[in-house]
């Protein structure tokens, strides 16, 4: 072999053991670029859908994990997604944790607030119900209507339901202004708060963000409990806006993305039928006897008794007869 044919293969040889690698380098879900991309193919999102991928943290659920959440916006449509990353960014999760010695729905338990909420059924039940509604929501409409006629009458003692205003503004125009009412009679007379979920969610169809307030004071024109006058300032001047708030914050915090949205002892449910339901109800009934980690007897909600704070009287309310 020539000397310059010699050299050339060397040179050959050697480029090719310290020249450029055939694998291309590893991504890592930590590279925010990266992993927006891999969020939309998983998702088949399109360019026209927002992806912002925000700044990791440690998890407090997961040792050696980082929480990634992901934000997905779409006009007035947003959605959030939490994932969990291995410190080195190889690995991806989109999970449920759980720890054995806790109730599976804790975190949703420690949400869920109930003081000061519309509710009927017995204090102190196994079993507590809160329903995220929209009173311009047609399927809330007939959720509403499967709770008032069947709950109490199944469960006189065993259940206690509150109520959470949660009014989707981009999609039904009147739905907050009726959520702020509701909340102006419940201050005025807990009790008629029924009554009046009864009436709004009946008259849904008849009802336009125009006549709205109208509709309101000839309903209350026929309830002896409720001001008309009281019921007007507090509608016109907004002076629930911040309960309805409220609800909407800690819906938000629950990720509730649409209604109506049940919770069973923190079990999350979105439409239901009544004996789905029920059987919910009657498995939880019974597993609480024992695990005494839900309901209002499990002793795993922490309430402060200021001195001068209003307390909620409990008034026993029957379900509307079927006419």
């Amino acid at each position: 072999m020539s000397r310059p044919l010699f050299v050339a293969l060397a040179a050959a040889l050697l480029f090719a053991a310290v020249g450029p690698s055939q694998n291309p380098p590893k991504k890592s879900a930590l590279d925010k670029a990266a992993f927006e991309a891999y969020v939309r193919h998983l998702f088949v999102i399109d360019s026209r859908v927002a992806v912002q991928v925000a700044d990791p943290k440690p998890s407090t659920e997961l040792t050696g994990f980082l929480d990634v959440a992901v934000t997905v916006t779409a006009g007035n449509q947003t959605q959030s997604l939490k994932f969990l990353v291995s410190k080195d960014g190889q690995k991806i999760l989109q999970a449920n944790i759980f720890d054995i010695n806790n109730n599976p729905f804790k975190k949703e338990l420690d949400k869920l607030k109930t003081e000061f909420e519309p509710s009927l059924g017995t204090p102190g039940a196994p079993v507590v119900l809160v329903d995220f509604s929209d009173f311009e929501c047609p399927y809330c409409k007939e959720e509403g209507a499967m709770l008032r006629q069947n709950l109490l009458t199944a469960y006189p003692k065993q259940v206690r339901l509150y109520f959470k205003t949660f009014p989707l503004e981009q999609i039904h125009p009147w739905a907050k202004a009726g959520a702020i009412a509701s909340r102006c009679v419940y201050r005025q007379q807990a009790a008629d708060f029924w009554t009046f979920h009864d009436w709004i969610f009946a008259h849904q169809n008849d009802i336009t963000a125009e006549n709205l307030k109208n509709q309101v004071l000839e309903w209350a024109k026929s309830q002896k409990d409720i001001d008309a006058l009281q019921l007007t300032q507090c509608m016109d001047t907004k002076a629930t806006e911040a309960e309805v708030q409220k609800d909407l914050d800690e819906g938000k915090a629950l990720e509730v993305g649409g209604t109506p949205t049940l919770f069973v002892n923190g079990r999350r449910l979105g439409t239901v039928d009544w004996p789905t339901l029920r059987s919910i109800i009657d498995y939880e009934i019974e597993y609480q006897k024992t695990a005494k980690n839900a309901g209002e007897d499990c002793g795993c909600e922490l309430k402060l008794n200021l001195p001068g704070a209003p307390q909620q009287k409990t008034i026993p309310i029957t379900p509307p007869s079927k006419k």
